[in-house]
């Protein structure tokens, strides 16, 4: 099994790299992400503070759970009328 040894936030390519012992990357496009999920500026921005702050957990939601649903959860959105 190949074990986890960096991830971080790539400012050059906006992506969250994962790089394992076995020489494997992976590299999560995070516009693309949010541009896939994220319905409102609240949603972006919760997803950004994970990029910043937690990289291993924002790559842990995108690659195992369901960010959709996480978003939901997490972000209260009250437009005006």
């Amino acid at each position: 099994m190949k074990k986890l040894i960096s991830c971080g936030y790539n400012f050059d390519n906006c992506c969250v790299e994962l790089k394992f012992t076995d020489g494997s990357m992976i590299a999560i496009d995070t516009i693309a992400v949010e541009n896939k999920v994220a319905d409102n500026m609240y949603q972006r921005s919760e997803l950004d503070y994970l990029i910043y702050n937690d990289p291993i957990a924002y790559a842990d939601l995108v690659l195992n759970g369901d960010p959709e649903a996480y978003l939901k959860a997490v972000t209260e959105y009250n437009p005006l009328d």
